[in-house]
């Protein structure tokens, strides 16, 4: 029988990354409906992911612990605003709007790359660049909708945009690492580091932290907070990740952050099939055109990329969930 080859394979490893990734905003709606606040969220996301995922980050670093104390701060800096601001910003999105227009908005955070590239750096974006940015934004103004039936909570409009920051902190700083801080490392440290100052500041009552431990509903059925819970830490993050480490050593990180652009279709649909939420028509042609703006925007970035050490080490250039 004809085995697959290792291209199908790792095609179908990057769009299982794109599903499982996607899945994160339906399986936090039951868990905001129920009580809880964003902040509590991340924290048992990305706190639970990081301490699954330790085990292979000390084993990736054998040897390496050096590489560890020369990336304390970045790593920090990565959990500061790649991890707890692009998560926190998205889940208090979702509270005020449909999971897949919220997902829209933050997918704006390659743009926003664009623009701190050439205002703080100069680096003036090439025409299939600029092209993709402007369709990325006026994909934002169907999104919007401002004159439709579909108008959205401008609250969880600027949620949803301060997402996009987030998720431009995280291509910048991720960036900008170390090639030979092993990626499972920055992600499980990344991770810890956000959960702990979201709890910090939780703790001292700067920011709310809600949770509910009784039934839920989800997919239509009353069942536990433990089902989203661990959807969200297991499917929505560990699975995710550990799937989008083996599609990137198959495909590359180029090929694969393409293929990662289905996540937004995917959450649509998922958000459709289990909460009953579709966005207009004039939204989804918005959606389109930000996938396709983010698309030229990655297809316009330079073949060559960073030396890395380990195949894994590209995953930080495929993904930014």
């Amino acid at each position: 029988m004809r085995q697959p080859s290792v291209g199908g394979a790792g095609l179908a490893l990057a769009v299982f990354s794109a599903l499982t990734f996607a899945t994160s905003g339906t399986f936090a709606r039951s868990l905001i409906n129920a009580g809880w606040s964003a902040e509590a969220l991340v924290i048992a996301r990305v706190g639970l992911a990081a301490v699954v995922l330790a085990v292979p980050a000390v084993l990736a670093l054998r040897g390496r612990r050096s590489v560890l104390r020369r990336n304390i701060a970045s790593i920090g800096g990565f959990g500061l605003l790649g991890v707890a601001l692009a998560q926190v910003c998205f889940f208090n999105a979702v509270r005020y709007l449909p999971v897949g227009v919220a997902l829209m908005l933050e997918y704006l955070g390659i743009v926003v790359v664009v623009g701190w590239m050439w205002l703080a750096h100069g680096q003036r974006p090439r025409r299939l660049t600029a092209a993709g940015s402007v369709a990325a934004l006026a994909g934002l103004g169907l999104v919007l909708d401002l004159a439709g039936a579909g108008r959205l909570d401008p609250v969880g409009v600027l949620w949803g945009l301060g997402a996009a920051v987030g998720l431009a902190g995280y291509f910048v700083l991720a960036g900008r690492m170390d090639p030979n801080l092993p990626s499972v490392v920055l992600a499980s440290g990344g991770m810890a580091v956000g959960a702990g100052v979201l709890l910090l500041l939780g703790l001292v009552g700067v920011l709310p932290l809600r949770a509910y431990f009784g039934a839920v509903d989800f997919a239509g059925q009353h069942t536990s907070w433990l089902v989203p819970v661990a959807g969200l830490v297991l499917v929505a993050a560990v699975l995710a990740y550990l799937t989008g480490v083996a599609a990137t050593r198959s495909l590359g990180a180029r090929l694969a952050s393409f293929v990662g652009l289905t996540e937004v279709m995917f959450a649509v649909l998922i958000a459709w099939l289990v909460l009953g939420e579709l966005p207009t028509v004039v939204q989804l042609a918005g959606g389109v055109l930000i996938v396709a703006g983010v698309a030229l925007v990655r297809l316009d970035e330079p073949r060559e990329t960073p030396t890395v050490t380990d195949p894994q080490e590209e995953l930080v250039l495929a993904t930014g969930r």
